[in-house]
């Protein structure tokens, strides 16, 4: 018994030491995609640390060690588990042995229940950019709001068959999860020919996506300052650099903790900001212009509002982790379907009331619809939000570049960005801030909040939500597939692609057109 101590604590000696060296892998798989659900999945993030702080104690060591003994295999690369202090995966072994991990601590691993689960997704699906919804109905009319509607249905039915690629059958004809990020599926789909290539499309679809919010946040938060101060000697290109300026110690985090303590900030300000604008409308009801709301739609602008529309419901990328963390998965399916539902009928009922309300001279952002008295007052709540979410998107961005490019060992592009005693190096802090620079470059140069949305939901929105995960579900899961699971799958790959390249079209013309008229100006 002594003997098997000592073994024991050496291992866990030794592992301790090598953690530093050790290669991180599933950055992307936890972090990434939770920021990029974007701007307000801040309660999962508590979650996530958690979950790191158990993965990293004695018995997850112990596990491993254990595992090596019996002759199991060693870890292999690849982006199976989140592992910010740099360990790498667990051996396959090691979910077969939860419960004598769960022993050795004392305590399981922190679930989180199907109602936090479902808080976490609503918070990512009906975020502050549902305030560009109303903009979407100005050019859709009722096709608008059916797209809502479809949106909803597709991004639910994508999200549980995402899902549902994580699991194969063992020997024994049980259903085990196998996989545990959207990278993991990307990769097994491109095995064996080209075993990493779709881990880096969804990378790359990931920090465009990251990047196109964070510009969106800077945009949003120049626009509404120069609406509600109109009268100031301050061009909007001055607001947005005022609030760049603001954000520049986000160059600075090390860690997840300090932003996720803007949550509850987060919150509050979004409900505050849709109670005023519904509350307004409802108070201008008599004089809602339902015979504005069209049967037909701008064909050249309608494509921009699919955009807008698929890029408030994106949650997909960060689905797998959440999954994994609830005490019951079996629920996943039924929070899917009330969170959708419940988003569905919110977005509906906001963009429907808020165009009656403006009708023809709704604006892309609606809160700039307001009367001057409460708009200002509107305004800053929004800019208040938007600079408090600006964080989330911005470190997980940072986090996948670093890794992937100055921390990936022998296949790292350049340096090291850390020192050996883990302190960022000056040039790696000269990047971070060169990151928050290109945001603002890109806000001054497209200040267009509709156009620069509509393209990134056409762009990475439409792929993550739609055309990927109907892709990974017919290559893994095809012989188990029924007919109508195929004939699902292959339309909402069709229907996706269209809008998908319809609408980055248009809206990168839109840009184009944009930026064409500011140069005159």
């Amino acid at each position: 018994m002594a003997t098997l101590l000592r073994s024991k604590l050496s291992n866990v000696a030794t592992s301790v030491s090598n953690k530093s060296q050790a290669k991180v892998s599933g950055v992307f798989a936890r972090l990434g995609f939770q920021a990029a659900t974007d701007e307000e999945a801040v309660g999962f993030v508590h979650c996530d640390d958690l979950d790191y702080e158990h993965r990293q104690g004695l018995q997850m060591d112990i596990l491993k060690s254990e595992g090596s003994e019996e002759g199991g295999e060693p870890p292999l690369e690849g982006d199976t588990h989140y592992q910010r202090d740099g360990t790498g995966p667990l051996p396959p072994s090691a979910s077969k042995e939860e419960g004598v991990c769960s022993e050795l601590s004392g305590q399981g691993k922190p679930k989180i229940t199907a109602w936090e689960a479902g808080w976490n997704v609503t918070n990512a699906i009906q975020g502050m950019f549902v305030l560009g919804l109303p903009y979407a109905i100005l050019h859709g009319g009722y096709l608008g709001l059916f797209l809502i509607i479809f949106a909803a249905v597709v991004c639910c039915y994508t999200g549980k068959i995402l899902i549902a690629c994580l699991y194969e059958e063992n020997e024994d004809g049980e259903t085990v999860r196998v996989r545990d990020s959207y990278v993991d599926i990307a990769n097994a789909c491109c095995a064996p020919r080209f075993p990493a290539l779709g881990g880096r499309i969804v990378n790359v679809a990931q920090i465009i996506e990251l990047v196109m919010t964070c510009i969106l946040y800077v945009v949003v938060s120049g626009n509404l300052m120069y609406n509600s101060f109109p009268n100031l000697p301050v061009s909007q290109k001055s607001w947005s650099i005022i609030a760049t300026a603001a954000l520049l110690p986000c160059a600075f985090l090390k860690n997840l903790k300090a932003v996720s303590k803007f949550s509850l900030l987060c919150t509050l300000a979004h409900f505050v900001i849709n109670v005023l604008v519904i509350a307004y409308c409802l108070s201008r009801a008599r004089d809602w212009a339902w015979d504005k709301v069209k049967f037909y739609i701008d064909v050249k602008k309608f494509p921009i509002s699919i955009g807008i529309i698929v890029f408030s419901y994106t949650s997909q990328i960060f689905l797998p982790s959440l999954e994994g963390n609830m005490q019951n998965p079996k629920e996943f399916h039924c929070m899917m379907n009330w969170t959708h539902i419940a988003a569905c009928i919110l977005k509906g009922l906001f963009a429907l009331v808020a165009y009656l309300t403006w009708a023809d001279e709704t604006k892309e952002v609606i809160t700039d619809n307001l009367p001057s008295t409460i708009r200002a007052v509107v305004n800053l709540f929004l800019v208040s939000k938007a600079l408090l979410s600006y964080p989330l998107p911005f470190f997980a961005a940072v986090e996948v570049l670093e890794r992937s490019l100055f921390q990936d060992g022998n296949r790292a592009v350049f340096p090291n960005c850390y020192g050996g005693d883990g302190r960022l190096k000056a040039w790696g802090l000269t990047l971070r801030c060169a990151l928050v620079v290109f945001t603002l470059l890109m806000a001054i140069y497209v200040p267009h909040f509709a156009l620069l949305m509509g393209l990134t939901g056409s762009l990475t929105g439409a792929g993550l939500c739609f055309l990927l995960p109907s892709l990974f579900h017919l290559k893994l899961l095809w012989r188990k597939l029924l007919w109508h699971h195929v004939f699902f799958d292959v339309a909402i790959f069709v229907i996706g692609g269209i809008c998908s390249v319809s609408g980055f079209i248009h809206s990168l013309e839109g840009l184009i057109e944009a930026y064409g008229a500011n140069a005159e100006d």
